[in-house]
């Protein structure tokens, strides 16, 4: 931390080489035996940043470094039983960090002052303690997060002077006595329950003029409490009355429909007038209204939203009377143009697109699966390149047996789930083959592997440039963001590492062996050594956190051109991790680990957030890990500042 602040001879008894920080009489730091209880370094003149690591002082409950001139990041690890931080009136950029959402002993928190951007993250569910929030005079943007109702202990809130936007709802309910929203970009009405606050500044915005609106029919005042059988009641009411008016507008519009039906056609029997009516209205009525809903769709919609982009939440709707006119008219236009059967047809044609293969052809394309054509071995099975007589080469991944014994239905499944996903950085599946054997087949790629790239080349070689490792890093992590945020339900990959991130012609990354989770649940070496996060003491305790350990492990192999684990080296160099963790916030002894393959030709700034990156990837503790998409954010700003050339898919 001293050497961060650029080690200031201002601090009187501060040392960058050791010392006694409780015995010497640190200047700004109080104690309780030996640990470090307090750390209050405000209005010094510091400059530099905060520095890293801060996580490991566990006592400190006070921590203020208000009113200086530190910049950068506020960084991931802070004190974590912290009860009181201040970073205020300094210059910090960024984002708030995430790892905020697990300091559940924080009653005050005050970042006022800052140059802070983006939204404020939805990290106050577990801080039912704080007391007072200050993030006035940042530039914040985007909605209120939906947790800060958490914050039943919440006296004071200042969100002044940012660019918030959206309604001010969330904050109905808390015990505030002091609320300063001014000079944002709030929407809507002031709620009621707000107005009777002490101090109270709401200037500034874009509120609506007039009387708010009623509630829905039967919605309760937010402060009146009700017994749960009177709320069912004026929710089943509200519920009931929100479906006869829809089927009201249906009904209206049916008639119009039938008019105008009757004028062009008067050849229609009334059963077929009947049968018409019927196809119209059953696939609404029955799907949106019936609490039967799977009844009537079930075979038809089977494993798909088939009625995503027209479907009514009916909790909505009661928030929302002006949901319910756009929403049925919608539904009314979607069905009138037959959109309902083409949406749904759609949907079952692109949703699996794979080959069912032969097990003869296969044999053929492979060579009896000669050892010449093996690519790769794993636990799982082995990987056969398969070329066929047209040119064309794809991979076959032979499923080892005995993973597939008493879970026979299993490949079925894993087929159906992988068919699905699709993304530019991961490696899509082609067909499978479950006659007799069980195996699946992708598309082969040329370049092989990054551990290849990294490891495996010659003295010939092109080695990979810092720009194209900092564009693998960010299409490697875009792709478990796909895997975490985006499929549902979300997936872990359990087996990140070099060998599995395979490189197309333009040495982009595409990330395989995913989807495969419930196999490496049956391995008892999943991971390579040296990609296991320390939690991981079996293969079930696997997380999202785990994953981002692993895919630092990566980031740090294409900074050091060292592999995971590598027994040739000194013992203390064995275990990357282990070797490189400490030194990743010291700027000379970055330098000194870069890949020599790089001939020092990379900026100097991206490499050291580089290395930042890594260090918050491939911490100890999983909660002080940030998710992927924090990582994808951060990968983003580097390809930004290192104006690299991308492909579309990044962009």
């Amino acid at each position: 931390m001293y050497s961060s602040l650029n080690s200031p001879s201002k601090l009187s008894g501060w040392k960058s080489s050791g010392g006694d920080p409780c015995g010497d009489s640190w200047e700004g730091i109080k104690c309780s035996g030996s640990s470090v209880t307090e750390i209050k370094l405000s209005d010094m003149g510091l400059t530099g940043s905060m520095g890293y690591q801060l996580a490991s002082l566990s006592s400190v409950t006070y921590f203020d470094l208000s009113s200086n001139n530190l910049k950068g990041d506020i960084p991931y690890q802070l004190p974590p039983k912290a009860r009181h931080i201040d970073l205020s009136n300094n210059g910090f950029g960024g984002s708030i960090p995430y790892s905020f959402s697990q300091m559940n002993d924080l009653t005050n928190l005050n970042l006022a002052h800052n140059k802070l951007q983006n939204q404020l993250g939805d990290i106050f569910e577990k801080l039912g303690k704080l007391k007072q929030l200050d993030v006035s005079f940042n530039s914040l943007s985007g909605d209120l997060p939906q947790s800060l109702k958490s914050l039943k202990s919440l006296k004071k809130l200042h969100l002044q002077n940012n660019k918030f936007t959206g309604s001010v709802n969330v904050l109905a309910k808390l015990p505030l006595d002091d609320l300063n929203i001014e000079n944002n970009k709030f929407t809507g009405w002031v709620p009621n329950e707000l107005k009777n606050i002490n101090k109270l500044r709401t200037g500034g915005n874009s509120w609506s003029k007039g009387q708010a609106p009623p509630p829905p029919p039967g919605t309760p005042p937010i402060d009146q409490s009700m017994k749960k059988k009177d709320k069912s009641v004026i929710s089943g009411v509200a519920i009931a009355g929100i479906v006869f008016g829809i089927l009201a507008v249906i009904i209206i519009v049916l008639a119009l429909s039938k008019r105008k039906a009757s004028k062009t056609s008067s050849h229609f029997s009334d059963e077929e007038r009947s049968s018409h009516r019927r196809s119209f209205t059953t696939p609404f009525a029955s799907r949106e209204l019936s609490k039967d809903s799977g009844a009537n769709l079930s075979k038809e919609s089977k494993g798909f939203n088939s009625l995503d982009s027209t479907s009514i939440d009916v909790k909505t709707l009661q928030k929302s009377p002006s949901i319910v006119r756009s929403s049925v008219s919608d539904c009314v236009q979607s069905f009138n143009d037959n959109e309902f059967a083409n949406r749904l047809n759609a949907r079952r044609s692109t949703s699996i697109r794979v080959t069912t293969f032969t097990l003869a052809e296969l044999y053929s394309a492979t060579a009896n699966f000669a050892s010449a054509r093996l690519l790769g071995e794993g636990s799982i099975g082995c990987v056969y390149r398969a070329k066929y007589s047209d040119g064309k080469v794809l991979a076959v991944k032979k499923i080892n047996p005995s993973l597939l014994q008493g879970h026979s239905e299993e490949f079925s499944q894993i087929v159906s789930r992988l068919s699905k996903l699709h993304h530019p950085n991961i490696v899509e599946l082609v067909g499978y083959c479950s006659e007799k054997e069980h195996m699946l087949i992708y598309d082969y790629f040329r370049n092989g592997s990054l551990h290849g790239y990294l490891h495996l080349s010659d003295d010939f070689s092109n080695p990979l440039t810092w720009n194209t490792r900092i564009r693998i890093a960010l299409g490697t992590a875009r792709a478990i963001e796909y895997l975490h945020d985006v499929c549902s339900p979300p997936l872990l990959h359990k087996n990140i590492k070099t060998s599995n991130i395979l490189l197309d012609n333009e040495l982009n990354p595409r990330l395989s062996d995913h989807g495969l989770a419930s196999f490496h649940q049956r391995t008892s070496q999943n991971l390579g050594t040296g990609y296991n996060a320390p939690e991981c003491t079996k293969p079930s305790a696997f997380t999202q956190k785990s994953d981002v350990y692993s895919f630092g492990v990566v980031m740090l192999e294409l900074l050091t051109g060292r592999m995971a684990f590598d027994s040739s080296r000194p013992k203390a160099e064995q275990c990357l991790v282990r070797w490189a963790t400490p030194l990743l916030h010291d700027i000379d002894a970055v330098e000194k680990m870069v890949d020599p393959a790089l001939r020092g030709l990379y900026p100097p700034k991206s490499l050291f957030r580089f290395a930042d990156t890594i260090a918050l990837s491939v911490q100890s503790e999983p909660e002080f890990r940030p998710p992927v998409s924090e990582l994808v954010q951060a990968l983003m700003r580097l390809v930004q500042s290192s104006s690299l050339t991308m492909r579309e898919d990044f962009e």
